[in-house]
Parts: C-alpha cells; structure tokens; sequence
C-alpha cells in the first residue's frame, strides 16, 4: 500500500484534498533500490526548474534529498517514490497569490519482473506545458482508458499540427532504424531516463523529426521511464516491431549498468 506523507508528517485530509481540488502542481517519479537511485541529479534539477515555472519559487534541492531518503524502506527494497510539489493553501479564486511550495511524497512497491512488450496507438495530442511533469495527467489518463478499453495497452502522443510523434502518454519513446537510435524531436518531457540512456548508449543516435505516418522504416521501439526502465513495444496502430531485437537488449543492458547515485 503507498505512504503519504507532506513535507516528513503523515498526510492531513484537507491538506491532501487541496491538491485534488485545484489539480496545480509538478512532480518526479523515481524508482529507489538499496537507498541509491539512477539519476538522481537529475531528477532534482526537474524539481528545481519546475517548481520555479509553477511557482515562481526556489526549491531546496537538500530539503527534497532529505525527505526522500526518509521515506526509503530500511531493508532497501525497491519502491517507486514520487515527489509532488505543490501549495495546499493556493485556491481556485487566487492561484496568484504568493505560492509556499510542500512536498508530497508517496512510495509503493516497485515490480521486480520485468513487464511485456507494449501495443499501442496514436493518438493527436499535446500537454500543456509538455516541458513541465505537471500534475494535471487528464487527458493522458482519458486517452489512456480509452485505448485499453479498445484493446491496447496505452497511447503514443503525435502532435496535432504536425503529425510528428513526441513522446507516449508517462513516458520517452525511442525507435531503431537498423542503424541508429532515433529520439522523436518535438514538443515534449525531457525524460530522465531517456537522457541517461542517450549518454550511456554506445551506438549512433539522432534526435529528429519522426513523421507518425512513416513509422513503417523503423524495425525496433521501446518506452523508457524510472519506474521500468526499457520497455518493448510491439506494435504502433497497424505496425508490428521486433520486441526481441537484440538491440533492445542492448538498451536495457546499458540502462542497468549505469551507476545509481546515494540518496
């Protein structure tokens, strides 16, 4: 079951309810193991940047450590922890007003299997702010049901205007051409992990204009976030890919040998 807990005390109702009812804030999601975790510089820098988009505040980079290191489970299982910052006190009539950014932590247990290849489809979509890990997931979420309840496992955002795929609906996509690896350019997350993959990746890479309707040239794609690490996709609307190409494989060995930092 998750903990919830608002800057080191356990969760209140109504302070809690603050952040359901204005639906205004930013998070991160890592995943922790033995009280280290993968790019946890880089995680932090998202806080700080977003928090001074939203808010206009700066955010304690320390503080936040702290409050994640306390939350971790003293055997060092693996958990998912998400940080969200936001201001209870902030309201629908004033959002405003002078912002006193809390953190909100959560954890759960993180899988330990690795989980299947995904299918997805298409869909024309664009966050608002896609460079900011906002709290406001509504449309990924209906978009997302949508699709499961038509058979798929999840959506692969293309933006509107220009039918360019960016990026899935929590999640970086990547895709193989047989030479290199292919990150879609276009308005979206900079994921963690799909940084920490790119650097330590060994092979050619490009960053580039990837067209939703061209997604035949490709042979492999794969998801990347904290919570999974390299995912397989299966197929995109009618495209079927090689969830075993060995570059995948590749990929993921690549991703669990970079070095987690110490919380």
């Amino acid at each position: 079951m998750a903990e919830i807990e608002i800057d080191g005390a356990p969760a209140d109702p109504a302070r809690l309810a603050a952040l359901g009812l204005l639906n205004y804030g930013h998070f991160t999601t890592l995943r922790a193991e033995a009280g280290r975790v993968r790019g946890l510089a880089l995680h932090l820098d998202r806080l700080v940047r977003d928090c001074r988009v939203l808010f206009a505040a700066e955010l304690d980079r320390a503080a936040v450590r702290e409050r994640i290191r306390a939350v971790l489970p003293a055997d060092g299982a693996p958990v998912i922890v998400r940080v969200t910052v936001y201001d209870p006190e902030l309201g629908l009539e004033r959002p405003g007003a002078p912002a006193v950014p809390r953190l909100l932590l959560t954890t759960r247990p993180a899988a330990v299997a690795a989980p299947g290849p995904l299918r997805v489809r298409t869909v024309g979509y664009r966050r608002e702010l896609p460079e900011v890990k906002h709290v406001g997931l509504f449309g990924l979420v209906h978009h997302r049901r949508r699709a499961q309840l038509d058979g798929y496992d999840d959506v692969l955002l293309v933006d509107p205007d220009g039918g360019g795929v960016v990026e899935g609906a929590t999640w970086n996509v990547g895709f193989l051409d047989g030479r290199r690896l292919v990150w879609p350019d276009g308005p979206s997350l900079p994921g963690v992990t799909a940084a920490l993959l790119a650097d330590a990746y060994g092979g050619p890479q490009s960053r580039e204009r990837v067209d939703a309707s061209g997604l035949g040239r490709f042979t492999a794609a794969f998801a990347v976030n904290a919570g999974v690490g390299v995912r397989p996709l299966a197929a995109v609307d009618g495209t079927a890919f090689d969830p075993a190409h060995p570059v995948l494989a590749e990929l993921a060995a690549a991703y669990g040998e970079i070095a987690a930092d110490a919380v």
